[in-house]
């Protein structure tokens, strides 16, 4: 079984892969007073009905990380996922059965955008109209800029007006202010 020292490294070394190769479209960084509490930002990518989005939730690990999974949230209203409601995927505390240690927070990360740009219900999952998604991405960054932890743990990512700033890695995924990671090429 592991133990809460394998979990702090393990953490502390997703810290040091986030900050040098974030994934696509996705960012996250834990509370400076709890490694075990990260909080995350997804864009939503081109051609989807979150285009230009930006969405906060939080990861909660467990003391057995990596051998436990995370629990899931998305705190930004999206039209997919229930505001601040555990989400069920085969990667989140729903399913430890399912879950692989060798799985990184950016998996999990990219696994949560594959699931919020798909239809599949879940716990946690809501339908919505496109409309309604295309109006909550639209209004997201202003919401996350009033969210007092947005502010607290992305202050850079704070900022006035409509448009989110890119994330280190926004590649190819688009959104309404999408261009290529400063000093990262193909």
């Amino acid at each position: 079984m592991a133990t809460n020292k394998a979990a702090t490294r393990r953490l502390a070394k997703e810290v040091t892969m986030m900050e040098r190769e974030p994934p696509e479209l996705c960012y996250a960084r834990p509370l400076e007073t709890d490694q075990f509490t990260w909080y995350f930002i997804l864009r939503g990518p081109a051609d989807t009905p979150y285009a230009g989005g930006e969405y906060l939730g939080s990861l909660s690990f467990p003391a057995t990380y990596p051998f436990a999974p995370p629990t899931i949230k998305v705190q930004t209203p999206s039209g997919r996922f229930k505001e601040n409601e555990a989400i069920c995927t085969s990667f989140s505390n729903f399913h430890p059965g399912s879950w692989n240690p060798a799985w990184s927070i950016a998996n999990v990360l990219v696994g949560l955008l594959s699931l919020m740009t798909s239809e599949e219900m879940t716990t946690g999952a809501i339908s919505a109209t496109t409309e309604t998604r295309k109006a909550f991405a639209a209004r997201s960054h202003s919401w996350n800029c009033s969210n007092v932890q947005f502010k607290k743990v992305f202050p850079e990512y704070c900022i006035a007006g409509d448009t989110a700033k890119d994330l280190p890695n926004m590649g190819t995924g688009g959104g309404a202010n999408s261009t290529k990671a400063a000093g990262k090429s193909e």
